[in-house]
């Protein structure tokens, strides 16, 4: 009676097994209990299975990793920025390669952050980013000069390039349809003070004000968090960076000034930022007929040169621009 019993068991589990090896949720749940040969094979790939592939991207790697690079205080720049490392996963770039044979290599790659970061280093002005970051920006401060704003938007849309705009408060409460089509092309707004005063001749409480105001009115004319401070004609002390801080802003100066407001030639412009630029550098400029007939050539210096163009926060931060081959 007992052997009869298992074997009619046996030969129900034999017909479940076989009608479920060709249909239904039986065949799901069976192959998810096959074993993954896939992931058993793919664990056990040699390391010598493809020495070319993998001396290739080994080499490759040897060349692109960096080891992040603190920010710090320096003696002549102040507050400079640090910069993330680079660290190319090998064993991830391999499984990879070899899953898409006929694809060009893509190295994947992983970010390391600094020990110490901007934020680290206290009420410090900044004049420039990390001279490893290959990126300038164009700092543009705006108190006047309207009729050239949008030509110099139009030439900025053309050259696919984003700037950051330091608005004085005054203006853009009078302008704010300027400053929203400045906002609407991508661009980056900022604080300028509130009527471009020299800020170190301010008592505490009117410089704080000066600040907060314009900071005040970028958040609810155009819903703007305010992040950096340049002082007006970069005037200031070290109350006013203390001031900035207190407010949640970092103060920020040029590392190039185009001297715009004297009326220079398009082509002395052209020639000066283009010949002075290089990684981290901060070019101050405005609204004038010189830097708009200049801003285009000056862009394509730029360029030239092998530096990206970014706004001051992408300039200032420590993300690390990544080489095209990496992704």
């Amino acid at each position: 009676m007992k052997t009869e019993k298992v074997a009619l068991v046996v030969a129900c589990v034999a017909i479940v097994i076989g009608i479920g090896s060709t249909q239904g949720p039986v065949k799901d749940m069976l192959a998810q209990l096959k074993p993954q040969d896939d992931l058993a094979v793919w664990m056990d790939i040699p390391k010598a299975a493809n020495n070319d592939l993998r001396l290739r991207i080994e080499t490759a790697a040897a060349k692109l990793n960096a080891p992040p690079v603190d920010a710090v205080v320096d003696r002549v720049w102040k507050a400079i920025p640090g910069y993330n490392g680079l660290e190319i996963d090998v064993e991830s770039t391999y499984r990879n390669a070899l899953l898409a044979p006929k694809e060009p290599i893509k190295l994947v790659y992983r970010q390391i952050e600094p020990k110490v970061s901007l934020n680290e280093l206290g009420a410090e002005p900044i004049y420039r980013g990390n001279p490893a970051k290959p990126m300038v920006s164009l700092m543009i401060n705006v108190a006047w000069g309207n009729q050239y704003i949008v030509p110099m938007l139009d030439i900025l849309d053309e050259e696919n390039v984003k700037v950051t705009f330091f608005l004085d408060g005054s203006w853009l409460s009078k302008n704010p349809e300027l400053a929203t089509e400045m906002l609407k092309r991508g661009h980056e707004l900022e604080n300028h003070a509130y009527t471009h005063p020299n800020m170190s001749t301010l008592s505490r409480a009117r410089a704080t004000v000066e600040i907060e105001k314009t900071q005040k009115l970028l958040k609810e004319s155009l819903g703007v968090t305010n992040k950096w401070f340049a002082p007006p004609s970069g005037d200031f002390d070290q109350e006013t960076v203390e001031i900035a801080s207190s407010l949640g802003l970092k103060t920020v100066l040029w590392t190039v000034d185009t001297v715009d407001w004297r009326n220079p030639s398009p082509e002395s412009i052209v020639a000066k930022i283009t010949s002075k630029a290089e990684p981290g550098t901060l070019v101050l400029m405005h609204p004038t007929a010189s830097s708009s007939k200049a801003l285009k050539a000056m862009i394509r210096g730029i360029k030239a040169k092998g530096l990206q163009l970014g706004t001051v926060s992408q300039t200032l931060s420590a993300e690390r621009l990544i080489p095209s081959d990496v992704e």
